[in-house]
């Protein structure tokens, strides 16, 4: 029983070990590869589109909000 829960632990301990050096080496990577997209943004930057700003009040916002408020007011009835 002494040897089976030896070999059990280190058969535990040796994949506690394998899962957190690929843990490890997976987020150096991560940061490797943020490094590199980073640098490359500063290279090749995207284009950024200019939105014009409309007007916050148009002409049909009238006859909108009269249209919903007769919709309200025909289902009460």
């Amino acid at each position: 029983m002494n040897e089976t829960l030896m070999a059990g632990l280190t058969l535990m301990g040796l994949g506690m070990g394998f899962v957190l050096s690929f843990l490890c080496i997976l987020i150096a990577g991560m940061f490797g590869m943020s490094a590199i997209v980073g640098y490359l943004n500063k290279l090749f930057p995207e284009k950024v589109e200019v939105v014009e700003k409309k007007s916050t009040k148009a002409s049909n916002d009238d006859a909108a909000i009269a249209v919903a408020i007769a919709a309200v007011l025909a289902r009460k009835n």
